[in-house]
């Protein structure tokens, strides 16, 4: 990966997340006949944040306020892990699709903490819900990369979603397929959309992530927003190179068809808020395991 894809990948990382939510945002504006915020809107929300005092309980600990900086710390590493152009990830290694899956891991871990440091009955029920998701959620993800490996015969993200994955769409298409769809249960779970979730609720019993966080303010909260659009950026550049194998000649028109790519996804996203409820607590595991036996039936397809 040259100096100049390094720089982009890491600049897309820093600065592109806020944007997806703007495009989201918008969408679900125009689905329901309003103007709606400014695309630039979250930007805008984080400058104001920063700018704000905090409020720490007396309850409270270090464990606090590491939670949102660590779940922010190690999305930034698992971005570094992802291809976006067609020239590899910044970072790549063999397995390191397993550091990538664990690095959400100890954000969540920490996340999950600092809830429980406050003491509030409240944001551990939040913390519970999460902790239970993300165990049906993790076996999806690790399936499908399952699948990834048995095609790329490599553990490495940046050559199983490399330029072969367009000869593989050809050949297996319909364990690809299963996988995305896969993938796309993940990515809403993982970063509290709709059906799952819904980060605009302001109803206790009702919320999973949104309750976690209920007592951090200013920058703190600040960095829970920010962390939170990269997680739905890194989980969305999965998607997106699953599903665009890049195998052009000429660098920027990769960067192109992935940015492309990226709005394109925020727009599903969006649609997918304005057509559907938020789904009954209960019916949230369902959905998971179907996504797991999404997975699994990708790697039996595989079979021979």
């Amino acid at each position: 990966m040259s100096t100049v894809d390094t720089a982009l990948h890491v600049a897309l990382t820093l600065v592109a997340p806020p944007m997806l939510l703007g495009v989201v945002n918008k969408t679900k504006a125009a689905f329901a006949g309003r103007v709606g915020p400014p695309l630039l809107q979250p930007y805008y929300d984080l400058a104001r944040l920063s700018r704000k005092g905090m409020v720490f309980s007396s309850t409270t600990t270090w464990v606090f306020v590491a939670g949102p900086v660590v779940a922010l710390v190690t999305t930034l590493a698992a971005a570094v892990l992802v291809p976006f152009g067609a020239r590899g990830a910044a970072l790549s290694f063999a397995g390191d699709m397993i550091l990538f899956a664990y690095l959400f891991g100890l954000g969540r871990f920490f996340t999950v903490a600092a809830a429980l440091d406050t003491g509030s009955a409240f944001e551990g029920m939040g913390g519970a819900r999460e902790a239970t998701f993300s165990v049906l959620a993790e076996p999806a993800l690790f399936l499908g990369l399952m699948v990834l490996v048995r095609l790329s015969g490599t553990s490495s993200l940046s050559t199983m979603l490399g330029p072969g994955l367009a000869h593989h769409w050809g050949v297996m298409g319909a364990s690809l397929v299963m996988v995305v769809a896969s993938f796309v249960v993940v990515l809403l779970v993982e970063s509290s959309r709709v059906p799952f979730d819904d980060p605009n609720t302001h109803l206790e019993l009702t919320m999973i992530h949104e309750v976690m966080v209920l007592d951090h303010s200013g920058p703190l909260f600040g960095v829970v927003l920010y962390g939170a659009a990269m997680k739905l950026f890194v989980l969305g550049a999965l998607v997106v190179r699953l599903v665009l194998p890049m195998d052009t000649a000429h660098a920027w028109s990769d960067w192109g068809l992935f940015a492309l790519g990226m709005i394109g996804l925020s727009i599903g996203i969006g649609v997918v808020e304005s057509v559907m409820a938020r789904l009954r607590m209960r019916q949230v595991p369902n959905l998971l395991v179907g996504a797991c036996l999404l997975s699994a039936f990708g790697i039996v397809l595989l079979a021979r």
